[in-house]
Protein backbone atom coordinates (compact mmCIF):
# COMPACT_ATOMS: atom_id res chain seq x y z
CA UNK A 1 0.00 0.00 0.00
CA UNK A 2 1.46 3.11 -1.47
CA UNK A 3 1.03 6.53 0.95
CA UNK A 4 0.01 9.35 -0.32
CA UNK A 5 2.80 11.75 -1.50
CA UNK A 6 1.06 14.76 -0.23
CA UNK A 7 0.44 13.41 3.38
CA UNK A 8 4.27 12.40 3.77
CA UNK A 9 4.94 15.76 2.19
CA UNK A 10 3.30 17.55 5.19
CA UNK A 11 4.38 15.11 7.69
CA UNK A 12 8.48 16.08 6.56
CA UNK A 13 7.40 19.62 6.92
CA UNK A 14 5.79 18.98 10.67
CA UNK A 15 9.34 16.96 11.65
CA UNK A 16 11.27 20.02 10.13
CA UNK A 17 8.71 22.52 12.02
CA UNK A 18 8.92 20.80 15.58
CA UNK A 19 12.65 20.52 15.98
CA UNK A 20 12.83 24.09 15.02
CA UNK A 21 9.62 25.41 17.68
CA UNK A 22 9.55 24.19 20.96
CA UNK A 23 6.65 25.51 23.92
CA UNK A 24 7.63 25.40 27.45
CA UNK A 25 5.39 25.92 30.14
CA UNK A 26 5.04 30.23 29.96
CA UNK A 27 5.13 29.71 25.83
CA UNK A 28 3.49 26.76 24.90
CA UNK A 29 3.30 25.46 21.45
CA UNK A 30 -0.16 26.64 19.18
CA UNK A 31 -0.38 23.70 17.45
CA UNK A 32 -3.19 23.52 14.51
CA UNK A 33 -4.94 20.72 12.54
CA UNK A 34 -7.12 20.75 9.62
CA UNK A 35 -9.44 18.10 8.56
CA UNK A 36 -11.62 18.85 5.36
CA UNK A 37 -14.52 19.80 7.78
CA UNK A 38 -12.92 20.76 10.88
CA UNK A 39 -10.19 22.81 12.70
CA UNK A 40 -8.48 21.96 15.66
CA UNK A 41 -5.93 24.32 18.04
CA UNK A 42 -4.07 22.94 21.18
CA UNK A 43 -1.79 24.82 23.67
CA UNK A 44 1.21 22.11 24.08
CA UNK A 45 3.90 21.88 26.61
CA UNK A 46 6.77 20.23 25.08
CA UNK A 47 8.45 20.05 28.21
CA UNK A 48 5.87 17.50 29.89
CA UNK A 49 4.28 16.43 26.94
CA UNK A 50 1.12 18.06 28.16
CA UNK A 51 -1.72 19.95 26.51
CA UNK A 52 -2.73 22.91 28.85
CA UNK A 53 -6.07 24.01 26.48
CA UNK A 54 -7.92 23.08 23.18
CA UNK A 55 -10.31 24.60 20.87
CA UNK A 56 -11.59 23.58 17.62
CA UNK A 57 -14.96 24.05 15.15
CA UNK A 58 -16.68 21.21 16.49
CA UNK A 59 -17.96 22.86 20.35
CA UNK A 60 -21.82 23.85 20.15
CA UNK A 61 -20.76 27.27 20.32
CA UNK A 62 -19.38 26.92 16.85
CA UNK A 63 -21.32 24.79 15.36
CA UNK A 64 -24.31 27.16 16.21
CA UNK A 65 -23.24 30.27 14.62
CA UNK A 66 -23.56 30.15 10.71
CA UNK A 67 -20.53 30.85 8.18
CA UNK A 68 -17.63 29.29 6.29
CA UNK A 69 -14.65 27.40 7.44
CA UNK A 70 -12.57 30.23 7.12
CA UNK A 71 -15.35 32.33 9.51
CA UNK A 72 -15.34 29.51 11.72
CA UNK A 73 -11.64 29.49 12.25
CA UNK A 74 -11.40 33.30 13.60
CA UNK A 75 -13.71 31.90 16.18
CA UNK A 76 -12.09 28.68 17.19
CA UNK A 77 -8.73 31.30 17.52
CA UNK A 78 -10.89 33.58 19.95
CA UNK A 79 -11.02 30.79 21.68
CA UNK A 80 -8.62 29.25 21.94
CA UNK A 81 -6.89 32.78 23.56
CA UNK A 82 -9.97 33.10 25.53
CA UNK A 83 -8.98 29.89 27.16
CA UNK A 84 -5.70 30.49 27.06
CA UNK A 85 -6.43 33.39 29.24
CA UNK A 86 -8.33 31.43 31.71
CA UNK A 87 -5.05 29.19 32.44
CA UNK A 88 -3.06 32.64 32.50
CA UNK A 89 -0.93 31.93 29.65
CA UNK A 90 -0.63 35.30 26.95
CA UNK A 91 2.21 34.57 24.70
CA UNK A 92 2.22 31.38 22.47
CA UNK A 93 4.89 29.85 19.70
CA UNK A 94 2.51 28.98 16.58
CA UNK A 95 3.03 25.21 15.46
CA UNK A 96 1.17 25.23 11.44
CA UNK A 97 1.92 22.11 11.37
CA UNK A 98 2.94 21.28 7.78
CA UNK A 99 0.32 23.39 6.26
CA UNK A 100 0.74 26.68 4.77
CA UNK A 101 0.48 29.76 6.34
CA UNK A 102 -3.07 31.19 4.63
CA UNK A 103 -6.77 30.71 4.76
CA UNK A 104 -8.04 28.61 7.87
CA UNK A 105 -4.56 28.60 9.16
CA UNK A 106 -3.96 31.76 8.91
CA UNK A 107 -7.51 32.77 10.46
CA UNK A 108 -7.00 30.68 13.81
CA UNK A 109 -3.38 32.80 14.09
CA UNK A 110 -5.80 36.38 13.47
CA UNK A 111 -8.40 35.41 15.86
CA UNK A 112 -6.38 34.41 18.26
CA UNK A 113 -4.69 37.61 18.35
CA UNK A 114 -7.71 39.16 18.14
CA UNK A 115 -8.27 37.19 21.50
CA UNK A 116 -5.43 39.06 23.12
CA UNK A 117 -3.17 36.07 22.34
CA UNK A 118 0.49 37.28 21.56
CA UNK A 119 2.19 34.74 19.00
Amino acid sequence: MALDQKVVRRQKLRWRIRAKVKGVANKPRLSVFRSNKDIYVQLIDDATGTTLASANSREKDIVAIAGNKVEKSVLVGKAIANKAKAVGIETAVFDRGGYLYHGRVKAVADGAREGGLKL
